[in-house]
Formats: structure tokens, sequence, C-alpha cells
């Protein structure tokens, strides 16, 4: 692949995880000759001013902040392939960016969402009892100190963001209307026997997103290295596997899907 046209891929990381946990991922692409930056998370990097009881944001607030980054790196980057590569949350808010929340869709080539679920309860065992305890206690937390504290799941987290994941857990309804349908493939890693996201769960994010564009990939132990891991967060230490995965999906993806054609 000519690196001048190669992809500029956009990271969107999970809940809580700040943009230098990225750096093996970002330095993997690189390896292939690909480009690559991050849209942080609001309220997590080192300087930023974390949530408050004043200082409040949704999803739809941060796929503001992601479509605003595609935008920047489409100015940088005119004749490159641009794809937004969502982890966990990151993936949630892809999907938002597809139902037209954020960003111009045609902005963007193709999405890569890893690790990317729909939380409801009744895809978990046991009914979800466990994440129906946690998403039960959002509420009555967020309306004592204002926001989601760092020492709960995905901390800190605003509490309109907060408040609405835990109603995605208890109700499977989604804080984004189904809508326009990405213009690019669509590449879904899963990883094997991730404890946080279930097949079923997996399976409902992916469905919003065009089937025909969709390609879903498994990330098992069979391609696993030996010093490697599976873990929800771990694996992005050695991501390998996965960016392999990535480049050989575009590279057969890019030849029967339309790209951007720079005229926006």
């Amino acid at each position: 692949m000519n690196p001048e046209n190669a992809p500029h891929v956009v990271v969107s990381p999970a809940m809580g995880v700040r943009a230098r946990f990225y750096r093996p991922l970002i330095d993997a692409l690189v390896e292939h000759g690909w480009t690559a930056s991050v849209a942080p998370r609001r309220g997590i990097e080192s300087g930023d001013v974390g949530p408050a009881r004043r200082r409040d944001w949704s999803y739809v607030d941060e796929a503001h902040d992601l479509g605003r980054k595609v935008a920047d790196c489409r100015a940088l980057h005119p004749d490159r392939p641009i794809l937004v590569l969502g982890h966990s949350m990151g993936a949630q808010l892809c999907a938002l960016v597809a139902a037209g929340r954020g960003t111009d869709g045609s902005l963007l080539d193709g999405y890569v969402i890893i690790a990317g679920s729909l939380p409801w309860r009744r895809y978990y065992p046991r009914g979800g009892m466990v994440e129906y305890a946690v998403a039960a206690t959002v509420p009555p937390t967020t309306a004592i100190l204002g926001y989601w504290p760092k020492a709960g799941f995905g901390g800190p987290t605003p509490r309109a963001l907060m408040r609405e994941w835990a109603r995605m857990v208890r109700s499977g309804r989604v804080p984004w209307t189904a809508a326009a349908q990405p213009a690019g493939p669509v590449l879904a890693v899963r990883l094997d026997g991730d404890s946080l996201v279930t097949p079923d769960a997996a399976s409902a994010l992916e469905r919003h997103f065009d089937a025909g564009a969709r390609t879903v990939w498994t990330y098992g132990t069979d391609a696993c290295p030996p010093d490697g891991s599976l873990d929800h967060l771990r694996w992005v230490r050695t991501p390998e596997p996965v960016v392999e995965r990535i480049v050989a999906w575009w590279s057969i993806s890019r030849g029967s899907t339309a790209q951007y054609d720079g005229t926006r």
C-alpha cells in the first residue's frame, strides 16, 4: 500500500481510558504505514477539568467531540481514507456518528468497532443481575455527587452520560435513534471470552450498522500471541493481531466499497 494513500485512523477510547493507553495501538498502525491519532474522552486527560455537578455532558456531546476530531483529520489528510476505530464506549459513539449524531458520515470511509456492545442486562448471564445492580446505583450516586466518581465503573464520568449508560443496561434503550447507515465498510472485532461483552450484547450494537457492509471477526486464542491478552482492555498492550486483521480487511473492502471522493 502506498503510504501516501494509507488510511488515517481516529481512535475513540473506552469509557474512562486516557489517550496514552492507546500508544501501542498507534505504534502498530504506524508500522503498517498508516497514521493514527486519538479523540480523547472529555474530562480525564491531564489538565482537563473533570465532570462535576455544573460540568455535565452526554453521549451526544461526546459524539460531537469525535465529529470535530474527524473533521480536523479530514482537513489535515484530504487525500487519505479516514477510519474511526471505536473501543468499547468508543464503539457506541461510532453508532451515534453512523446515525448522524456528531458529524457528517460522508467524512468517514469506514468504521472499526472493538469490544463494542449494547449492554442490556438481558444479554448477560443470570438476567444480568450484577450489571443491573451497578446500573441501579447510578441515579442516586449521581444525584448526591453530581457526577459518577472515579471509584466507580468507568469513572469519573458525567452525570448525564452515566445515566444514559445505566438506562441502556436496565432497559436496552440507546441514547440515539437509528437513522442513516455509514457509507463505508464496518469491521466488528469481538474478544473471545470478554467478560464485559457477551455475543448477544455485541450483536445488538452491530445491528446499528448496515449488515451488507459489516464484517464480524472474533479474536480468539488461536490468533493471540503468547504474551497477548483477550481481555476487554489489555488486548491493547499487544495489538498486532488486531491491527493485522484491520489492514487485511481494509485491503479487501476498499476494492468494492466507494470511498470518500474529497469533494466535501
